[in-house]
């Protein structure tokens, strides 16, 4: 452990005061027990040599291992104000942890601290906490020498804020803690012995000196006072004070001394009546039921008393049965008096850790008199109770997930007992005295360890379901079953089953539903088992299917081998088939004669025509037929019920002529990617009955004839049109189109969309990106709009109306390089949730020469039919001090925050992870494993899942080839296109997809539900979050690594919902076919639209131009002048230093994103143009050599080094902007310059610039702190001294963040006082938009340096007067020498290794790209032959 020594005067000192230990004791198996008063020694115990389970010291460890505790007032939920482990450990602590792996750190937390960290999170709380403990141990050191030591009564555990279990005497605490860390997937023994002493791991696992209290759970389970209590309505009876219980369902009403031995009045509550009582202040009147009702009046002191004894009585009256839930209380026995409620008949103690013995253990459960149904699931009992079995009126008994191994005999004496559930625990074999139970209709012995059908099923006679899924039987005889003829209903899946034999032609004739699902079989027969109403078979290797179609009503075989399905006679009552995912080259001609089919399936299959007597069925209501090999659909013949219609990804040219007035029913047709050049009519004659709805013709050959068709189906809702030929759209046809709701025309060559749009007042969402629209249309009016997508259009302006609709919630206007916006129309705009725009920069000669990388990316992110957005990505074009990038995304499926909270904190992890390690496969999976802990409170119950790319040279050879590390877990994949073809580099962790993964499940004793997902909950194994799903759901990634050659076109990130609907050949050709990656990111989740996903999409596109040798290295330009562009205002430029961790790239903009709905803090107001009229260029100037980002110009802290050949002619400037959002009057048209029209209120003009104050973020580890310089450092120092003048200084460093279209320079003093920032050590920042607020690139941890800015004032902030351009400092040649020393002086920025600043050159993409690149750092050719450097230094938020 990384330890620096300290003062150890607030630490405790051991003493020689021994107790019973033998003298000569080394110090290292001797240690202090200090008592709480902290520099005070009690007393020095030995400990036992006996080891407990799992223990990792042989026979000859130490007799025994010391113990110190510490106490500190320690803030909890692992917030940085916590004291750190250089605090919390004095010197020698440190040295006898370092001695042995096998020691470590067990925080105890004392009894009164809740279970769960207050709700806001890491921050600290304002309540007083109790006293955290920090004790030094080894991994042998039992509970009860723990206890020894303190003084203790026991320690408990507690597992993601859930659950709190006792620990027993002979479990050893940091053994426990290793272990869990281990199963997360930590490796090393030493990061074991950091992570253990992590205070943030409480939210994972937590320790207690003594068992917490919870008020909520206490008032739950029991109410107890000394009140006034009358007894009867009349007044014959006087008030008087007595002990009052709520307990179960009944009131006891007691004498105040003889409580428990005294006489008791017991009144039942179910059925009965409790009642406010007017004439008395905070009284209820509690009634029994029945005619021989009793009533007590119960007087309470204080109101709160009186509502939690009215809200506690109103659920119990509530009750139809006597019914008490005491589950998910870590109860380890039952309350003593709920024995008095004798009414109770059912008892759900499900999710505790209830003991036999004790007042209230389950010995105790027979005194029960009428308890018919009793819950004792996930209890860890090991044994099955056999108490259990003297309560002979039991009806329903679940002993699920309790690790047994056995049944006992007397099992038997329940003659009563209908239901027994004993899923998920270890059984083998069930008892003969079993089969007594004639009464029992319901056995559950699913996910066990059966290896064959138990015989005595052959007895239960009243059993008809066989519930054995997970279980290890590989071969079902169908004679078995023939001897169990009661038994319906057979559940076999996820069994490993490789036969179905049918040894003699025996018909069986009882079984009706057969569930074979997620096995072995490649070959199944069940011609034998007549009656057969439903099959699941789905996801075996099935190649031949053989049934009875007597009474066959359901078939799913999806997912197998099939080429044929036989089925005999012709299945007469079969409604529903589902055969995709198959080999189909054909469709069976019994299909055609099925008279009630309903529903059929036949997508991804081989098929190259449908029966024309198929499609004419008169019962077939929905035909899912894409994905295959279709030329043509056959004609209608005659009016079809057909309801809905999916022919995508065929070859169809045409359809049926006949189509919409044969299928007036038909609701929903897609037919995207196919080969369409027109569409059928809607009718023959001018009126339609067309009732379609929704229409999908995304990905054909359609041009704007098709626009005259459309018109008949007036009951359109969804028109998906995108990807065609189309050049236009009729106006007066889309007027026409009155109920439309959402309409996608992206990727034709639309040039503007009619007016008329605004006729469809029921639309809400309107997706045209990616066309070469100019005018802005006119849907700002209509009533219900709540998403708009024009990017990478050709906007110039746009028409606003005086208000907008409430309803606006996005706005996407990124890639209109044209389009000037108004900050009129900027504060019209505040109000919506999502407001994406691209950061401006202006062309000059000098952008040749800005940063340049071999790639460039677009992303994307679509919300689909869902409310919310789920999905985040992290896109970090320069990451790091050299050539390298970080990419990543994050689909929380049904929640926002984990991915929000990974994508702010997992590029700030893995950097400081990369620290440590160089092992690609080390350092992924600590990247991962501390983002999963960094998650806190919201990683307990909710998870993502995650993917992370990172490019980067191989450490041995930091000049040699660049190599891609992927890494993720859950369904989030990633794709390389090499030489066209895609390569997939990430594992899908399901459990469809992962056989390993399932199994890993299944030997933990998961409960998998017929969905296939882990407690009904998630379909991935591996998440990051959802830590109470442990130890079925991990968080340990997969880990791959690729070298990247030239060969190497593009990479493509997606979620499951985008590749779930695109292949990765389709994915690869799509974005092959478009030259920008944000455009193709957008593509390719509007195809996913189109193909039917309604969920979250998003998808990463990342540009790659690698050459030979992974270096972007151009031969030195020509001194001479370019022929230059009219004078334009200069873009920000700046020179980025060793520590830009963060540069915007040059792939397609950078994206802002504006929320209102979060504070004046995270909303940033960049939008316009940043530029300058100063300092243009006029002159020639001679340039530097074209560098790569690993060969760069030489630089020194923001002042251009000369190089030999113009040694001493180079001045270089530097000039200090308080606004990086500035704007010029020669780029927007806003009047805000002339006389006649007042300032906008927070913007301030001065000259020819308008600024406005802007949001700025930066990432922490951009200010990481200094560490040794490691090999790679060294050799990039060394490589940079090659040049003249090339010497760097660590100390003059300069941090730049470039962040929502800012750039921010931190300078000395404001570093350490922006990592004292509360702020920074913030994980739950504030609630971001749909989608991203910071740009991509700067997205890894969010700082929000600017928190105390000012208030917002019409959506910005007030910003402050641009300096005198006298401001500038020129350095002249002669005093180069002199300044370098003055910086060698000031004090460092941040220290740390250094490399040498860059400005390298942007070789000519691939990829075309459609505006220049924002504020990449630039030298701008000025006056005379000198480059000029022009650098902005925000400081005023700091």
């Amino acid at each position: 452990m990384a330890m620096e020594d300290e003062d150890i005067n607030t630490a405790v000192v051991a003493t020689n005061t021994q107790t019973g230990i033998k003298k000569g004791g080394d110090a290292g198996d001797y240690g202090a027990c200090i008592d709480r008063q902290p520099d005070t020694v009690v007393h020095q115990a030995g400990l036992n040599q006996t080891a407990g389970r799992g223990s990792r010291i042989g026979a000859g460890a130490h007799a025994a291992t010391g113990i110190r505790v510490l106490k500190r007032n320690i803030k909890r939920n692992g917030s940085r104000g916590c004291v750190t482990r250089k605090t919390r450990f004095g010197s020698r602590e440190r040295d006898w942890l370092k001695g042995d792996t096998q020691r470590g750190c067990v925080c105890l937390y004392g009894g009164t601290v809740d279970p769960q960290p207050p709700a806001t999170g890491p921050q600290a709380s304002s309540t007083p906490q109790t006293d955290l403990q920090l004790v030094l141990c080894s991994t042998s050191t039992t509970v009860e020498e723990l206890c020894a030591q303190r003084d203790g009564q026991g320690l408990y555990v507690q597992l993601h804020g859930d659950l709190v279990r006792r620990l027993d005497p002979s479990e050893r605490p940091l053994q426990i803690l290793y272990d869990y860390l281990a199963a997360m997937g930590y490796a090393d023994p030493v990061r074991l012995q950091q992570e253990a002493a992590n205070s943030d791991l409480s939210c994972l696992i937590r320790f207690y000196s003594e068992h917490p209290v919870n008020a909520d759970q206490q008032e739950r389970t029991f109410l107890k006072g000394v009140f006034s209590v009358r007894k009867g309505k009349t007044q014959l009876h006087k008030w008087a004070e007595r002990q009052v219980f709520l307990c179960g369902t009944c009131l006891i009403v007691a004498s105040v001394k003889d409580s428990l031995t005294g006489k008791m009045h017991i009144l039942p509550l179910v059925g009965g009546k409790v009642e406010e009582v007017k004439r008395r202040q905070h009284c209820l009147m509690f009634s029994s039921a029945g005619s021989q009702a009793q009533t007590y009046f119960v007087n309470f002191d204080t109101l709160a008393d009186y509502q939690r004894w009215h809200r506690q009585a109103s659920k119990v009256v509530s009750q139809t049965v006597s019914m008490v839930d005491l589950s998910c209380y870590s109860l380890e026995a039952v309350p003593e008096y709920l024995f008095y409620s004798q009414d109770i008949t059912h008892l759900n103690l499900r999710h505790n850790f209830m003991s036999l013995q004790g007042p209230g253990g389950l010995l105790n459960l027979p005194r029960f008199s009428q308890l018919k149904s009793l819950n004792l699931s996930h209890n860890r009992l090991g044994v099955f109770p056999e108490c259990v079995c003297e309560i002979l009126t039991l009806t329903e008994l679940n002993l699920s997930c309790n690790n047994l191994h056995t049944v006992p005999a007397q099992i038997g004496n329940l003659q009563s007992l209908q239901t027994l559930l004993l899923d998920g625990n270890h059984l083998s074999s069930l008892p003969e005295e079993l089969g007594g139970l004639f009464q029992l209709n319901s056995l559950g012995l699913s996910f066990n360890n059966f290896s064959h059908i138990p015989a005595v099923l052959e007895r239960l006679s009243a059993v008809d379901k066989l519930a054995m899924a997970g279980n290890r039987v590989e071969s079902l005889e169908l004679c078995t079953l023939v001897r169990m003829n009661h038994l319906k209903i057979i559940d076999l899946r996820l069994n490993g089953l490789r036969w179905v034999k049918s040894e003699n032609l025996e018909a069986v004739s009882q079984v009706t539903q057969l569930d074979i699902r997620d096995n072995c079989l490649d070959s199944l027969d069940l011609s034998s088992i007549c009656n057969l109403e439903t099959l699941h078979c789905q996801r075996n290797q099935l190649g031949t299917l053989t049934l009875s179609g007597f009474t066959l009503r359901m078939l799913h075989a999806s997912s197998n081998c099939l080429t044929t399905v036989n089925i005999y006679p012709v299945p007469n009552q079969l409604t529903h088939m589902e055969l995709s995912q198959n080999l189909l080259e054909y469709l069976p001609d019994w299909v055609c004669d099925c008279r009630k089919i309903e529903m059929l399936d036949v997508t991804h299959n081989l098929l190259s025509e449908l029966p024309s007597r198929l499609l004419n069925s008169l019962s077939l209501r929905k035909l899912l037929a894409g994905n295959n090999r279709l030329h043509r659909v056959p004609d209608l013949l005659d009016h079809v019920p057909l309801e809905a219609l999916d022919l995508q990804h065929n070859k169809l040219a045409e359809l049926p002529e006949s189509l919409f007035y044969k299928a007036l029913n038909l609701k929903y047709l897609n037919v995207s990617a196919n080969a369409l050049e027109s569409i059928p009519p809607s009718s023959q004659s001018e009126e339609s009955l067309s009732t379609l709805q929704e229409l999908y013709l995304t990905r054909n050959n359609l041009n704007e004839n098709c626009g005259a068709l459309l018109v008949g189906h007036q009951n359109l809702r969804v028109l998906h049109i995108a990807y065609n030929q189309l050049l236009s759209f009729p106006a007066s046809k889309l007027s026409k189109l009155e109920l439309l709701e959402e309409l996608n025309l992206s990727g034709n060559n639309l040039k503007t969309i009619p007016s008329t749009v605004s006729s469809c007042k029921r639309l809400h969402t309107l997706i045209a990106h990616s066309n070469h629209i100019t005018v802005f249309p006119e849907i700002l009016n209509l009533p219900e709009i709540k998403l708009v997508d024009l990017s990478c259009n050709e906007l110039t302006e746009i028409q606003l109306p005086d208000s907008l609709p409430a309803t606006l919630q996005e706005l996407d206007l990124t890639g209109n390089s044209s389009l000037m916006l108004e900050h009129k129309t900027l504060n019209l705009f505040s109000h919506i949730t999502t407001l994406k725009l691209d950061q401006k920069s202006t062309t000059t000669a000098g952008d040749s020469l800005s940063a340049s990388t071999p790639w460039n990316h677009g992303y994307s992110e679509m919300s689909g039919q869902r409310n919310k957005l789920c999905v985040s990505v992290l896109t970090v074009d320069r990451f790091g001090d050299g050539l390298e990038a970080c990419y990543g995304i994050f689909d929380g499926d049904r929640n926002e925050e984990v991915p929000r909270l990974l994508q702010c904190t997992m590029g700030d992890v893995l950097c400081e992870e990369l620290q440590d390690s160089s092992i690609d496969n080390v350092y992924m999976c600590n990247t991962f494993l501390t983002s999963h802990r960094k998650l806190g409170m919201a990683g307990q119950k909710l998870g993502a899942s995650a993917l992370l790319c990172y490019i980067h040279h191989e450490p041995s050879d930091p000049g040699g080839y660049l190599s891609l590390t992927v890494a993720n877990v859950g369904t989030c994949q990633a794709v390389l296109c090499r030489d066209g073809r895609p390569v997939p580099l990430s594992k899908v962790y399901s459990l469809e997809n992962c056989t390993n993964e399932m199994e890993r499940v299944k030997l933990s004793k998961a409960i998998i539900t017929e969905d296939n997902k882990v407690s009904g909950v998630t379909c991935c194994s591996r998440l990051l979050g959802c830590s109470y799903l442990s130890p079925w759901v991990l968080p340990k990634p997969w880990v791959h690594t690729e070298p990247l050659c030239s060969q190497d076109e593009f990479l493509i990130l997606g979620n499951r919902a985008l590749f779930e609907r695109v292949s990765y050949q389709e994915a690869v050709c799509t974005v092959q076919a478009v030259r920008d990656p944000r455009a193709a990111a957008k593509k390719l989740c509007s195809l996913a639209q189109s193909y039917g996903c309604k969920d979250n999409i998003g998808a990463v596109v990342v540009s790659l131009h690698i050459s030979e040798d992974s270096c972007t290295c151009e031969p030195p330009a020509s001194t001479t002048e370019p022929r230059a562009p009219p004078p334009a205002p200069v873009p920000v430029s700046l020179t980025p230093g060793p520590s830009d961790a963060a540069t915007f790239s040059s792939s397609s903009g950078i994206v802002s994103e504006f929320n209102s709905e979060t504070s004046a803090s995270e909303v940033g107001s960049e939008a316009g143009s940043t530029a300058s009229d100063e300092h243009q260029s006029s002159g020639p100037a001679s340039r530097p050599e074209r560098r790569c980002s690993i060969h760069p110009a030489t630089t020194l802290c923001g002042i251009i080094v000369p190089t030999a050949a113009g040694a001493g002619t180079h001045p270089a400037l530097f000039q200090r902007q308080p606004s990086c959002a500035t704007f010029s009057s020669n780029q927007s048209d806003n009047g805000l310059d002339s006389d006649d029209e007042a300032p906008l209120e927070g913007v301030i003009s001065n000259g020819s610039k308008l600024e406005v104050e802007v949001d700025i973020h930066c990432c922490a580890f951009q200010l990481r702190s200094g560490a040794p310089e490691s090999p790679k450092d060294l050799d990039l120092e060394k490589r940079g001294s090659d040049y003249p003048n090339g010497k760097m200084r660590r100390q003059n460093s300069v941090v730049v963040s470039a962040t929502n279209g800012c750039l921010l320079a931190v300078c000395g003093r404001e570093i350490a006082d922006l990592k004292k920032s509360p702020s920074t050590s913030s994980l739950f920042g504030k609630k971001l938009s749909n989608g991203s607020v910071v740009a991509p690139e700067d997205s890894h941890n969010l700082i929000e340096v600017a928190l105390e800015a000012p208030k917002k004032k019409s959506g910005y902030f007030t910003a402050p007067a641009q300096q005198d351009p006298e401001d500038q400092l020129i350095v002249p040649p002669s005093l180069e020498q002199e300044v370098r020393e003055q910086l060698r002086g000031q004090s460092p920025l941040v220290s740390g290794p250094s490399a040498p600043s860059t400005t390298p050159s942007l070789k000519d993409p691939v990829w075309d790209h459609p505006h220049p690149p924002a504020f990449a750092s630039n030298l701008v050719p000025g006056p005379g032959p000198a480059p000029i450097l022009q650098q902005e230094v925000y400081d005023t938020a700091l």
